[in-house]
């Protein structure tokens, strides 16, 4: 593979981390500001939201921009806000920058993950698409446990200091291993770019997205609480175990990749049928340690696995519907990875403050991505029908 596209990985990673890692040290932000978990969980709704508002909108902005300065700001940009969220003294000033902090995630992925696409041949497509968000699969099998143990042992704000250290090393990655000609395609007006707001088909898909692959974030949020209120691990336990959903997510983010290079809506309908169950198993195995061990490693390999096809399926169907578009409905993808899982992280702390509880997490979780899978099966058979009238939309 291509040296440019390692370095889109290492980036990934930094960017995985972030994302992933106040999962692990929840607990420990809200003791340090003296609030309670589900308000701790915020910084995970602002940090998505910041992605899903920030993303497209700088994405459509910067479509003239050269692609490798481009890439190199968003990652000062990404290190500048870890740096303030690691000094920030109030917990609101935590928010803000978390948030501001996720403008350089969604542009990043969106315009990383169609340099991805172009590097290799059309039928290695999702292949390098995996490779590329592999960094993110490899931050949540190293960056996380290690970004938990760090929090727990030295506090939160080291763990978001390195952060910005692993920001530091993908900045360098990109300035040495990206090649400076990469093509920014067509350049279209702002209006032209955001047809794709209103074309049914790449709507549908931002759906497929949020509920399909967001749901499980209305369980995974509090994972780490799950595990240690109701299913007895001790502090330190977590961060292996995370390091083993970590390591099945890496696993199924290979898979993913593999199945969906031909057809990725036929493998997102498999995909998703197999995460609504295996949530719905948690349901009953998250108060028994072995049964939810082995239930935690079949959660991470489906939790990862639609990423490939759900990033190769949307650029695909703009590239049909719309050409021209691929950035933008790219980055609107990762933005609807973001509103998803910002709708879980919400959700889920609605349901820990219910009378359902944290029990409720894994079943409500499970709901969620049913909704993807009927989502899918929509626009599988208006694929299959050769149906137009979404598009009429546009």
């Amino acid at each position: 593979m291509p040296a440019a596209l390692w370095a889109l990985t290492i980036s990934a990673f930094a960017i995985g981390t972030t994302e992933f890692v106040m999962v692990g040290i929840l607990p420990t932000v809200a003791r340090s500001f003296q609030v309670s978990v589900s308000t701790a969980g915020l910084q995970v709704t602002l940090y998505a939201l910041g992605v899903a508002i920030g993303g497209p909108l700088l994405t459509a902005l910067t479509g003239s921009v050269p692609r490798k300065p481009l890439l190199l700001y968003l990652m000062l940009l990404f290190i500048a806000g870890h740096l303030a969220s690691a000094l920030a003294n109030s917990f609101a000033l935590l928010l803000i920058t978390r948030f501001i902090s996720g403008f350089a995630h969604g542009v990043f992925f969106g315009v990383g993950a169609t340099i991805a696409a172009t590097l290799v041949p059309s039928d290695k497509k999702a292949t390098a698409i995996a490779i590329m968000f592999a960094g993110f699969t490899i931050a949540i099998v190293a960056g996380v446990p290690l970004g938990t143990y760090i929090g727990q042992r030295f506090g939160w704000r080291f763990t978001l200091g390195g952060v910005a250290l692993l920001g530091f090393i993908g900045l360098i990655a990109n300035w040495l291993l990206l090649p400076g000609d990469i093509e920014n395609g067509p350049v279209l007006r702002m209006k032209d770019q955001l047809k794709v707001l209103l074309n049914g088909h790449i709507l549908l898909v931002l759906a497929i997205t949020a509920f399909g692959y967001g749901g499980t974030f209305v369980t995974f949020t509090y994972m780490a609480t799950i595990l240690e209120q109701i299913t007895g691990f001790s502090p330190g336990a977590i961060s292996l175990l995370l390091l083993l959903y970590g390591l099945a997510v890496a696993i199924g983010n290979v898979i993913g990749g593999k199945v969906s290079n031909r057809n990725p809506i036929r493998s997102l309908i498999v995909i998703f049928a197999l995460q609504a169950l295996i949530l719905l198993v948690f349901s009953f195995t998250a108060d028994h340690q072995v049964p939810a061990i082995i239930t935690l490693f079949f959660m991470g390999i489906l939790a990862y696995a639609s990423v490939p096809g759900l990033q190769l399926y949307i650029v695909q169907l703009s590239s049909k519907y719309l050409p021209g578009t691929e950035n933008v409905s790219s980055a609107l993808n990762i933005a609807a990875f973001n509103v998803g899982v910002a709708i879980g992280a919400t959700v889920g702390g609605i349901v820990v403050q219910s009378r359902l509880g944290l029990p409720a997490t894994p079943w409500i979780s499970s709901l969620f991505v049913l909704l993807g899978l009927g989502l899918s099966v929509w626009s599988f058979q208006l694929e299959k029908e050769g149906a137009s009238e979404l598009v009429g939309l546009s």
